[in-house]
Formats: C-alpha cells, structure tokens, sequence
C-alpha cells in the first residue's frame, strides 16, 4: 500500500517538501536564499501524480548586524512567489515558509521590524505573480525575542507584536496562517498560541505547524527503545492535544498537569 493511499484512507492530505534547501545568498554575507526553482514544474507534476496535494517551501531571514538587506528579503519573496505560482499551477496548494530566525541578540522591537518587512515583501511578490491567496497557506514565525536577548518579551507581549504585524501584512483573504515553533519551548509555542487564538476580531484562523515543540517530548520519553513506545505516544497525543486547545484558545497552563 502506498504511503500517500494509506494517508487517504485515513482522512490526511500528503503533502511534500519541495525546496533544496537555503544556500549562501552571493554578494550578501551571512544571509541565505533557498533554491530548487530549476525543474520545480516537472517535478511537481510528478509529485501531483504520487499524491501530493499540499508543498512546503522555506526561506531563512537572519537578523544581524546590518541584515536583512533589501536583496536577502526581495531574492527570498520572490522564490516563495515563484514557487507558490508553479504549485497552484499543478493544482498543488502552495505553503510558504518566510522563517524569520529566532537565534542573535536581537530585541523583540527589533524582530517586529524585520517581521514586517518579510511578510511585506513577501506578499507583494505573490500579487506580483498572480498567486491566488485564497489558495495558499501562510506559516509564519513569531515575534519573539533573539535567544541571547537579555530581556525575553512575554507571553501577551509576542502575542500582541505577531497579531499587529499580521494585521498590517497579511491580506483577509488569506484563508489561514499556520506557526513554527522556530526553537522555542514546548509550553512557550503553545502559550504564544494560546494568547492569539484568544484574540477577537481576527481575519484569519491560527494553528499550528510545529516540529521540535510538538515532537520534543516524545523523543525525549521514547529514547529509541521500544519498551517507551506508549509512553512516547501518550505525551505526542498530550502536547498535539495541548497546541489543539491553543488554537482555539482554550488552553489554561494547568491542563499540562495531564502529561504526568
């Protein structure tokens, strides 16, 4: 049985990951641009064909000294759009990925900034492209504090600058946006969601996109040996049940008492 049939008898679309990867942006030091555009059209044509109703394409943006350049977040926007347009084109639903990083000194202000900036140019890159936004999937960092910052904004301080930023960039039509966790904690990623979600007035729903936050604890329980594979499926089900809550807002920090 194919992987991507199997996936359909379970009521999940297959999606697929189809950039290669972030590469030395030329002329620019320190930032990257992500690459894969040269045979993108055949082979999401193939990938349709295997199954693939969904593509994800990530672009990185450093914040440093001097950076981002206009050439970093204009080079990145208009892969994503370039991509984002060959998916629609293969009847394949384009997510796109602008991965502000959580990693330097940077302060939350700082962060916002660069957000905007992202997400701005990324934007006007798809309405460059004629990338239909009802039929796309934004996932998005959060505004967050760089991991060496001394002061870490908190809970209700990243909810709010995110919320703001999104308001000021990202279109209604959009039909969702969708968060990585981008390093944080596990509990920090639900809680950040939590205080979004539980905003009135948004234009758009927020979930979840997670990695590290929503496999971390099952890894850790698991620990490769068979013996934990319960236990590991227990705490996957709690932290996926937990970020489940956030994304409507019902999450409560005492819910976590559940995972003991």
């Amino acid at each position: 049985v194919l992987f991507p049939d199997y996936l359909a008898t379970r009521g999940i679309l297959p999606g697929i990951k189809v950039d290669k990867g972030a590469m030395d942006l030329a002329l620019c030091p320190g930032e990257k641009v992500t690459e894969g555009l040269d045979g993108l059209r055949p082979r999401l044509a193939e990938y349709f064909k295997l199954g693939a109703r969904f593509a994800k394409w990530r672009a990185v943006i450093t914040i440093g000294e001097g950076i981002p350049s206009h050439a970093c977040l204009y080079a990145n926007a208009h892969a994503l759009a370039r991509y984002a347009a060959l998916c629609q084109e293969a009847s394949i639903v384009p997510m796109i990925e602008p991965e502000v990083l959580l990693d330097g000194n940077h302060t939350v202000e700082r962060c916002e900034e660069v957000t905007e900036a992202t997400l701005r140019a990324t934007y006007a890159a798809m309405a460059a492209h004629n990338v239909s936004l009802e039929h796309l999937i934004l996932k998005t960092s959060m505004v967050v504090s760089g991991k060496e910052c001394p002061r870490q904004a908190n809970v209700d301080e990243v909810a709010e600058r995110t919320v703001r930023v999104l308001k000021r960039t990202v279109p209604a039509a959009q039909p969702g946006i969708v968060f990585l966790s981008g390093g944080q904690s596990d509990e920090a990623a639900t809680a950040h969601l939590n205080a979004m979600a539980a905003m009135k007035g948004l234009p758009w729903p927020l979930t979840f996109s997670y990695s590290r936050a929503l496999q971390n604890p099952a890894l850790k329980t698991w620990r490769g040996q068979s013996s934990n594979a319960t236990s590991a499926q227990k705490a996957f089900h709690h932290r996926a049940h937990m970020n489940g809550l956030a994304a409507q807002g019902k999450w409560k920090p005492e819910l976590e008492k559940q995972a003991a």
